[in-house]
């Protein structure tokens, strides 16, 4: 199986599509159906004994398919394991097939029309209606049996996914659960990351239902969780034997003196994430503000792109920060066009980007003209002005968005939030889940591009940099908890460095 496939740390994740394709895998590999749903059921038993243990009245709903099937076992396990279980079906027993119908009548106790269904008197409900691959919007009488079940403060226990959330996008697709636990078999969902799926989900513990990790290398999926098993092999560490320009020179444009803060904030990033050296270019306007801030970054005066032009001749200077805090101007294309045009790596953000807004083929043609790595790091809104199709096109997923975009763009791609997603043109693209709601805050997207930048410094690829430098901005965030500000978050990278695989 191809390295890349390996996943012994369970990083890919699988939409429904390409889970079904496992499970057909599993089976023609010669595992039953019934095995699987019979091992699907019992984690979903041991996770809620695990998770609920004074639990002694559990309610099942079950739906028509497999995830019904799963209930149902996990409702004979449970009662066998002498707990008080009632089930509750969307549909009538004997309209169940196949392996679903099996584990109906093995469960063998009564059922009830989901229709009689009310969490009063249960300690726990297990909610196996829907799996992943729902893609229509639940309708009443189910809607309004989430709902009430929802009000009810009654701990929901998932199969899969909460019924109602997409385990492709995440989206609440009418209504949905919100689950204290969700079990999950063989890799998660992009649904289990996506927001508001995320929020839904609850604890979500992945269970071993034995389909060997070999499938993957027959699926090849593109999408991963953002953690460091994506990007640790990429990441640079110093050598003993090396210098400061090992680990390159990062430039951090200046907008004006009353806007200069943010470059600053980027500048320090930057520094913070291992650029052996760091420095601002400003306008004349914004020298001596910046001076009265600066230590071990320098600083550099550049009034137009004739001086930039001029500093692009010291091939030092590896990698350039650009938008934060800059102005939306023509200064700013002359700028990104001079820089992408040396080959030089590039992170385009805020100001930078809007600054195409008018024009975005016109980024998209240099870069794509280019061998210059370039990282895009918008938020929402500034997304929609290079890619307004894709923006609002309500058919697709924050994960498809995100791809089509780096596609079109030719840029990694990163598309800022509580679930930001980073892609590549190639197609590979992850979703980040560190982070707290305490990283909405001035200036906090100014220190993500440092961070990126400084990792691209080192000549870390730019789809690894970015994904890199989105888990270290939310681990840092992580580690200050409430009351954080953007200038926190590069004095805590010293502390995130140390947790990071073979960080020396």
């Amino acid at each position: 199986m191809s390295d890349q496939y390996r996943d012994s740390s369970g990083s890919l994740l699988l939409d429904p599509a390409e889970m079904g394709e496992a499970d057909r895998l599993t089976f023609q590999a010669g595992t039953p159906g019934i095995v699987l749903m019979e091992r699907a059921g019992q984690a979903v038993a041991d996770a809620l004994r695990d998770a609920f243990p004074d639990a002694r009245r559990v309610a099942i709903l079950a739906g028509l398919g497999n995830n019904g099937g799963d209930g149902y076992v996990a409702a004979r396990l449970l009662r066998e394991a002498g707990l008080a279980v009632a089930v509750f079906s969307s549909v009538a027993s004997t309209t169940l097939k196949g392996d679903a119908a099996w584990a109906a009548q093995s469960f063998g106790g009564p059922v009830e029309p989901l229709e009689a269904f009310s969490a009063d008197g249960a300690d726990i409900v297990v909610d196996a209606i829907f799996g992943a691959g729902l893609d229509r919007p639940i309708s009443e009488p189910i809607a309004a049996i989430i709902r009430a079940t929802n009000a009810s403060g009654v701990p929901v226990v998932a199969v899969d996914l909460p019924s109602g959330i997409s385990g492709l996008s995440g989206a609440v697709l009418g209504e949905a659960f919100v689950a204290a636990l969700t079990v999950t078999f063989f890799r998660r969902k992009p649904g289990h990351l996506l927001q508001p799926g995320r929020s839904r989900c609850g604890r979500l513990a992945v269970a071993d239902i034995g389909i060997a990790a070999d499938v993957l290398a027959t699926i090849r999926p593109k999408t991963s969780a953002n953690d460091p098993a994506l990007w640790a092999e990429a990441r640079p560490n110093p050598s003993a034997c090396g210098h400061k320009y090992d680990r390159g020179h990062a430039v951090v444009f200046s907008g004006g003196a009353t806007t200069s803060g943010a470059a600053r904030l980027a500048a320090m990033a930057a520094l913070r994430a291992g650029a052996g050296l760091v420095t601002v270019f400003a306008p004349p306007s914004a020298l001596m503000v910046n001076a009265a801030h600066l230590t071990a970054i320098m600083l550099r005066r550049c009034a137009d792109v004739a001086a930039l032009q001029g500093a692009l001749e010291d091939t030092r200077l590896s990698i350039f920060v650009l938008g934060p805090g800059f102005g939306i101007c023509e200064t700013a294309r002359d700028y990104a066009r001079a820089i992408i045009t040396a080959g030089r790596a590039l992170v385009l953000d805020a100001d930078g980007i809007t600054a195409f807004a008018d024009n975005p083929v016109a980024l998209f043609s240099v870069i794509g003209e280019s061998a210059s790595p370039v990282v895009l790091t918008p938020h929402q809104g500034e997304f929609a002005r290079l890619f307004p199709d894709i923006a609002s096109a309500v058919s697709l997923s924050k994960l498809e968005k995100v791809r089509l975009a780096a596609e079109r763009s030719g840029a990694v791609v990163v598309l800022k939030g509580a679930d930001t997603v980073i892609a590549a043109p190639d197609g590979r693209a992850a979703i980040n889940a560190t982070g707290t709601p305490y990283l909405a805050t001035a200036g906090s997207g100014d220190v993500l591009c440092g961070i990126i930048a400084g990792l691209l410094a080192q000549k870390m690829p730019a789809f690894e940099a970015a994904a890199c430098g989105v888990w270290m901005h939310g681990r840092a965030a992580e580690l200050f908890g409430p009351g954080l500000i953007a200038e926190d978050l590069p004095g805590l990278l010293p502390a995130v460095l140390r947790e990071m695989p073979g960080a020396s």
